[in-house]
């Protein structure tokens, strides 16, 4: 097992979705401690004030369609000409597509992986060569509690995100012998406003569902009535000292989950609690399935 070596240098943080909640705020506590930040954007115009915020204090905002196959590599030969390496990669991009499996297309599939899987293995693939090169580096993938065990209404969603962290395991067997660190944030609710922003599937549920749990969660969503019970700014803060190795992060360097929420407490002792049950009911038989040596 390779041993993980923290650099003794500010550091250059490419980081997607700065325009508000979670990455704005990691931006800012990066910044705040000498840091340099690349943050990005779909549209910067949207957000001059940010903009200007950003590059008041060192850094650089950059437009940054994570769906777009060709703008990840075309950024990174943009930051290379200026001599920007990139020493971590923050996948914060996201949105939640909320609607009943039985009612997606397999457009609207494919447009949540997209955004959540396909952008950050695009963004990943782009600055490993240099990390490896330099043998040093700390991608950090935003995952969530739906990864693990997600609500009704939230499934395409909750694969596009498991589908990230099963690839985030095994990145970091392929990596860690260059001194790359893949680390997955497990984030339960935060007082950001994604839940209020987020597309829900247009017209009614069929009536088997009237009343669900899924309903009742699309219907507050459309209502605009989420709330996180997590704040953004002590989860900006964790992960920053957890990526850097400072604070709740100290002797933590070579961890690669990091749960944040009070909901992920429960819900990772739920799954526990799951796979116990399963190996208790069924490890016998699955024992028994082995293949017969002479």
């Amino acid at each position: 097992m390779s041993t993980y070596t923290k650099a003794n240098r500010p550091l250059i943080w490419l980081i997607t979705g700065c325009s508000s909640g979670l990455g704005l705020e990691l931006t800012r506590i990066a910044q705040a401690n000498g840091d340099k930040v690349i943050a990005t954007s779909r549209n910067p115009a949207r957000t001059p004030n940010l903009v200007d915020e950003v590059q008041k204090h060192g850094g650089e905002w950059h437009a940054l369609d994570v769906d777009d196959p060709s703008a990840p590599g075309a950024l990174l030969q943009t930051l290379a000409k200026s001599g920007s390496s990139i020493d971590i990669l923050v996948n914060n991009a996201g949105v939640i597509h909320f609607g009943l499996l039985e009612q997606f297309t397999d457009e609207g599939l494919r447009g949540q992986m997209e955004t959540l899987y396909f952008g950050p293995q695009r963004l990943i693939r782009a600055v490993l060569p240099g990390m490896r090169e330099r043998r040093f580096g700390v991608i950090v993938n935003i995952s969530s509690g739906a990864a693990l065990d997600g609500n009704g209404s939230m499934g395409a969603y909750a694969a596009a995100k498991a589908a990230l962290d099963a690839s985030t395991r095994v990145l970091a067997k392929e990596v860690s012998s260059f001194n790359i660190r893949p680390l997955t944030v497990w984030l339960g609710t935060l007082n950001t406003n994604i839940g209020n922003v987020s597309p829900v599937l247009p017209g009614p549920v069929p009536d088997d569902y009237r009343g669900s749990a899924a309903e009742q969660m699309m219907e507050a969503i459309r209502g605009r009535k989420f709330a996180g019970n997590g704040h953004k700014g002590k989860a900006a803060k964790a992960i920053y000292e957890v990526v850097v190795g400072e604070g709740a992060g100290a002797g933590r360097e070579e961890e690669r989950f990091l749960p944040l929420g009070a909901d992920m407490v429960s819900r990772i002792g739920l799954i526990r609690d799951q796979s116990d049950h399963a190996l208790q009911v069924f490890g016998e038989i699955s024992n028994g399935i082995a293949m017969e040596r002479r």
